[in-house]
């Protein structure tokens, strides 16, 4: 906008000033940097993905820099935008919490806060932990599936919090360590009695468990494999006799006397304490994997995403 004075006349921008920047540009920078594509900020902030490569072009040229480098598939920030996003990040996100963008002067209902993870952890403890917050009017939608392919989701905008099984790369996303799943080797009793001479080296559990049907939530073995090399130091040769993408079915499996297998301890508590499964080995450092409850930049303008993350965090301290 033209500068003027107080009679009206044109005013010269003083040399070397910078022009400010329109705010929306810098809005829909956050929104690509934080999703990794024009596409997918596009959707997160309601333009085509025209209008937002077209904004990005007038930021670069408003600033001098550029910003992102085009790849295949979605842009690489540079440098000066990983700076520039940390700068505006939070002034950006308090901003749209106060000016309508699912904040707390929006009318109508808050939107539902969409919560992604393993479905054994969500089912198992996270949606009985925020049965409260459900009665209490809090709107949920519950994806699951893998870590790797939900945080990209997340990352575009699909999900507003994650319970991921490892820590995400990159400063776009906020991690908070959440939970620690202990893992142990588990069979019913009819085979419990059977492996039970094994003095606990790899070589002889191993020998014990020759015969015995291993159960495992994937092809590759990827628990089952962790806890021998972590445990016995060991590379797992073993072929799995069924496989169960869900580590409940691996659970009922395993109940009903199919064979062996590794599950988290929490998953398996009730069946310890009653003797439908035994465990095989106690090692005195048993493989933990760490969870963390990750946050999209930006989802704090739904002021019940932080009741969901609070919530969550407080019930994990007791799991």
């Amino acid at each position: 906008m033209e500068q003027k004075d107080s009679d009206g006349s044109a005013v010269a921008p003083r040399p070397g000033a910078a022009a400010p920047v329109d705010l929306n540009l810098l809005r829909t920078f956050l929104a690509v940097h934080r999703s990794g594509s024009f596409t997918a900020a596009a959707h997160l902030v309601g333009l085509s993905q025209p209008t937002v490569t077209t904004q990005m072009r007038a930021l670069e040229r408003a600033l001098g820099r550029e910003l992102f480098e085009r790849l295949p598939r979605g842009v690489a920030p540079a440098p000066f935008a990983d700076e520039l996003a940390a700068r505006i990040g939070t002034p950006l996100d308090d901003l749209a919490a106060v000016t309508g963008q699912g904040g707390f002067h929006e009318a109508g209902p808050v939107e539902p806060v969409h919560l992604a993870g393993p479905a054994e952890l969500l089912c198992v403890r996270a949606l009985p932990a925020l049965a409260p917050l459900v009665a209490d009017g809090i709107r949920l939608r519950v994806t699951t599936g893998l870590t790797d392919p939900l945080l990209d989701e997340l990352r575009s905008g699909r999900h507003d919090l994650l319970i991921s099984t490892h820590r995400p790369r990159g400063r776009a996303l906020t991690a908070v360590p959440m939970t620690d799943e202990e893992f142990v080797l588990v069979a019913a009793p009819v085979w419990a009695e059977r492996i039970g001479g094994a003095d606990g080296s790899a070589a002889d559990m191993l020998a014990a468990l020759h015969g015995v049907p291993l159960i495992s939530y994937a092809e590759d073995l990827p628990i089952a494999r962790r806890y021998w090399r972590h445990v016995f130091g060991k590379r797992l040769g073993s072929h799995a006799a069924v496989t169960v993408p869900d580590l409940r079915g691996v659970l009922t499996a395993a109940v009903a006397g199919a064979g062996w297998t590794v599950l988290p301890r929490y998953l398996c508590l009730d069946e310890l304490a009653s003797g439908a499964l035994v465990l095989l080995h106690d090692p005195e450092d048993p493989p933990i994997n760490t969870g963390y409850l990750v946050q999209r930049p930006g989802s704090a303008g739904n002021p019940h995403v932080a009741r969901v993350r609070d919530h969550l965090l407080q019930a994990a301290r007791t799991w």
